[in-house]
Order: C-alpha cells, then sequence, then structure tokens
C-alpha cells in the first residue's frame, strides 16, 4: 500500500487533503461543498461525542432534539443574528416536486409555494428559544440546561473537508438561567469543559480567551473561546462558548417570575463544536506518513498483525493472539486482528500507519518459539521486542506515555510559535515568515483591527483570560493599550 503522500513542507494545505481521503476518513460527496464521513472517520467522531456528551450531562445538561426547519420570520427577531448568518441560510421555498411536460425528469412545482420560507438550521437559537418561552414560567424552571446533537447548514463558498463544508456535525448547548451571574458562570463553565476535552483527549494544547466584539458570535455579549495552532502556523477555532445576556429572551418573550414574584427575562448561553476538531486532530499531530493518533481518541488502539507462510503457522499464532486480545479488553483497549491473508504484512504496515494507529503488533512463527513480539510505536516509529507475558501492561504504560507525548509536543511547538512584538513592520515579516500567535498591544478599536486583518489576513484570536495587564502602544495606531492579544492567520 503506498501513500505517497504530498509532504507538510511541499504543501500542507494539499498534504491535509489527501491524507484525510487517503486514510478513509471522509471524501467529497455529489453535493457542492458537502461530505460524506466514511466509518474511519465517523469512529473517531463517535468518541469525541461520546465523551464530550458524558461530560456535559456530568455538569448538569441534558440532551434534547429540535427541528432543522426554522420559520425565517424568527430570524427577524434579534438583528445582530440575523446579520450575522444571512448570507450562509440555505432557504426552503416549495414542498413539493412534479414531472416536467416531456416526463423525462422533475420539477417544482410552483403551486406548492410555502407561506413562508424555511431556513435549514444554521444554529438553533430561534428555534430553541420560541420553545423556552414555552417551558419556562418560574424560577423553579431554571436552570434549564439543554444540549443538542445535530447537523447544521451554512452555505460556504471555499470549503475543505472537516474544516469548512456546507453541512457538518456539532452539538450546541443553549441554557437559560435567573441571573446575570449565573449565565456568566455556564459560559466560562463550558469553555473549561471544552478546554479540558481538547487538552485531555485529544492532546492539543488550547489557550482560553474572549473575542473581540467584532469576532463574537452574531447576538452575543461575549464569546469564550479556545484557540489551538496547527502545524503550519494557523490557528484554528476549536470551541466557543457564549454569554447571550438578555437579547433572545426579550426577542423571544421568555419571562419568569423570580422569587419575590416579580417578571424578569431570563438569561442565556450558548455553546458548541463540532467536526472541525477532527481537522484539528489530524493538523496538529499528524506527519508526513499519515494520521498520528491520540490514544484517548484512536478507534483502533492496537492492531495486531501475523506473519506466516501456511495455515498451520496462522492456527498457532491465532490461538496466541486470542490470549492477547482477550488480556488487553480486559483492561479497555480497543484491539484489532487483522489476519487477511489478500494482504501481505508490509502492506498492512503501511495501511495502519497511515491510518494512526498508535501500537502495532507483529507476531510471527519465531515470536511464537521465543515467547516475543515486535511492538511498534506510531508516533515515533520506533520498535521493540518484548515478551509476551509482558505485553499488556506494556501496552498500557505505552499508551499514556502516547498521549502525553503528543500533548507536550503540540505544547512545545505552540509556545515556541508564541512571539512577543512590538513593531509593525516586524510583525508583518513574523506572519509571512514564522507564523504563530503573535502577542501584540492594540488599542482596542475595531478600526485597527479591521485595518490590520484588511493588510495581513491575521485577525484577533482572543485576548487571553489571566493575561497580567501592560501598558504599551498599539503595533498600528501608536495608541495606548492596556494589555497584548493574540494575532494569527487563522483557519
Amino acid at each position: 500500500m503506498s501513500k505517497n503522500l504530498t509532504t507538510r513542507a511541499e504543501d500542507y494545505s494539499k498534504w491535509y487533503n489527501e491524507l484525510v481521503v487517503k486514510a478513509d476518513l471522509a471524501e467529497n460527496s455529489g453535493v457542492r461543498g458537502c461530505m460524506v464521513i466514511k466509518p474511519y472517520g465517523y469512529a473517531i467522531w463517535e468518541k469525541m461525542q461520546a465523551q464530550l456528551d458524558k461530560m456535559f450531562k456530568e455538569t448538569g445538561h441534558q440532551n434534547a432534539y429540535f427541528p432543522l426547519f426554522i420559520p425565517k420570520s424568527y430570524f427577524s427577531k434579534e438583528a445582530s443574528h440575523v446579520d450575522g448568518f444571512a448570507k450562509e441560510c440555505a432557504v426552503v421555498t416549495h414542498y413539493r416536486l412534479k414531472a416536467s411536460e416531456d416526463g423525462k425528469s422533475v420539477v417544482v412545482d410552483e403551486s406548492a409555494k410555502l407561506e413562508e420560507e424555511l431556513i435549514v438550521r444554521p444554529t438553533s437559537e430561534t428555534i430553541i428559544w420560541d420553545t423556552y418561552r414555552k417551558w419556562i414560567q418560574s424560577y423553579r424552571d431554571l436552570p434549564l440546561l439543554i444540549n443538542q446533537w445535530a447537523n447544521v447548514v451554512r452555505w460556504e463558498m471555499r470549503t475543505r473537508l472537516f474544516l469548512r463544508t456546507a453541512e457538518f456535525l456539532w452539538q450546541e448547548g443553549h441554557t437559560a438561567h435567573a441571573t446575570k451571574q449565573e449565565a456568566i458562570e455556564e459560559a466560562e463553565k463550558m469553555m473549561q469543559v471544552y478546554a479540558d476535552f481538547v487538552q485531555n483527549f485529544m492532546a492539543i494544547p488550547v489557550i482560553k480567551g474572549t473575542k473581540t466584539a467584532s469576532e463574537r458570535f452574531a447576538g452575543a455579549l461575549e464569546t469564550y473561546c479556545i484557540e489551538a495552532l496547527m502545524q503550519d502556523g494557523k490557528a484554528l477555532q476549536a470551541g466557543t462558548s457564549h454569554y447571550l445576556g438578555q437579547n433572545f429572551a426579550k426577542a423571544f418573550d421568555v419571562k419568569f417570575a423570580n422569587k419575590e414574584g416579580k417578571q424578569d427575562y431570563v438569561w442565556a448561553t450558548s455553546w458548541g463544536v463540532s467536526t472541525r476538531l477532527i481537522g484539528a486532530l489530524i493538523m496538529t499531530h499528524s506527519d508526513d506518513n499519515g494520521l498520528v493518533l491520540p490514544p484517548n481518541l484512536a478507534p483502533i488502539q492496537v492492531v495486531i498483525v501475523p506473519i506466516f507462510k501456511n495455515e498451520e503457522q496462522l492456527e498457532a499464532i491465532n490461538q496466541k493472539v486470542a490470549e492477547i486480545q482477550k488480556a488487553l479488553q480486559q483492561r479497555n483497549i480497543s484491539v484489532k486482528y487483522d489476519n487477511r491473508d489478500t494482504q501481505k504484512p508490509g502492506w498492512k504496515f503501511n495501511e495502519y500507519e497511515l491510518k494512526g494507529v498508535p501500537l502495532r503488533i507483529a507476531i510471527g512463527p519465531k515470536d511464537l518459539e521465543n515467547g516475543t513480539v515486535e511492538l511498534a510505536r506510531r508516533d515515533t516509529l520506533t520498535k521493540e521486542v518484548i515478551a509476551v507475558d509482558a505485553i499488556v501492561d506494556r501496552i498500557g504504560h505505552l499508551l499514556d506515555e502516547i498521549q502525553t507525548t503528543l500533548f507536550q509536543k503540540a505544547k512545545n511547538f505552540r509556545d515556541s510559535h508564541i512571539t512577543l512584538v512590538d513593531d509593525y513592520t516586524n510583525f508583518k515579516e513574523l506572519l509571512e515568515t514564522k507564523g504563530g500567535f503573535l502577542a501584540a498591544h492594540w488599542d482596542g478599536t475595531p478600526e485597527t483591527e479591521e485595518a490590520i486583518k484588511q493588510e495581513t489576513k491575521a485577525t484577533i484570536r482572543c485576548i487571553p483570560i489571566g493575561n497580567t495587564p501592560e501598558n504599551g502602544l498599539c503595533i498600528y495606531s501608536g495608541k495606548p493599550s492596556a494589555q497584548r492579544v493574540l494575532f494569527a492567520k487563522a483557519y
């Protein structure tokens, strides 16, 4: 199995696109801008989904489901929200097809026009807050902590598998609270949940921060985010959590009787991550040989490949492998035994290297005689010979070590690509030569932010939380600034 991947140094974008397809994660579909997520790619998403769902439920959230279609009039109720999504909306105008006059095709039945157009869900705030009006009457109904696993449609012009597609999978949390403080605490808590997941399961270090006013979610008063850095020096927003104030409650008239018996509008949050996290996973860890997956999210953590010349040898190997498999599964380690006789061991080694399986065991007749196996690590491409009796403990240790090593490697790269910069000429040079996060002073005005974006394509990724105040001068305008923010080119 020849990988023939373009190298990252040669063309990072081409390397990524080829890897997604060749590793059997996803492919383009017959619908412009939409992807087919293949079983191996979906297995990664399922592991992400399972862990996130567990974390949401541990923090008191419940799952529900809301309609895919949203009446157009709902989007008119929150002005800033509709402005943010108007250019990306897919609109349903008719509800029936009919045969063409020549009978050779189907056409839209013009008599079946909807009285009101329906928007295919780009995000669910409007339909959910219309529903919450019926669910919330009193402070006893609060907090309302709801999450939805769903697909959304945003009509993107330039698409790339996982990173930006017209339809993608995600979760979206929508919560209602009795006080402003509770809502802010919820938004901050969910940012922390995302950070814990991305760092501890995806092995990706993140910077927690808030967005500038121009980069906030449409309709939010504050957007909290986690920002990651890819190997090409570009940033990727890995998750966002939004404090919505009372904007949506007022737009959809969601009131409650507080403890004093007075009517008040509820306070809201929303938060979400999507299948673009798979793109982040690929671009953070993978190499020129293919995927590198952190053990905590790898669909297959260990693959066993037999090396044999005849059925007798295979039968003996099968018996030993059955013992190893059982012992690994008892440790909740996912293991695959690939004893197909249609492909040679070398082909299989290549395949599982391309697919990023963290550990590979090779076992042949001589190994049976010696009571050993060959164990290969995907992250370092190193091999060792180990006694069969010690294999389970060794694998458990190595999986933990690989998870830690991948995080530390990514963190070292990220930290070495955070550069303090005080000069605009230097700022522009660093964006082109080094990339990464540029920590620079900004005067706080949207005009300066937009000017830098237009001239360099770099955006303010976040205002880091916990930053020590530091007086300085804006790199662009020379006006006073109270702290540094992080600029970067981004996906």
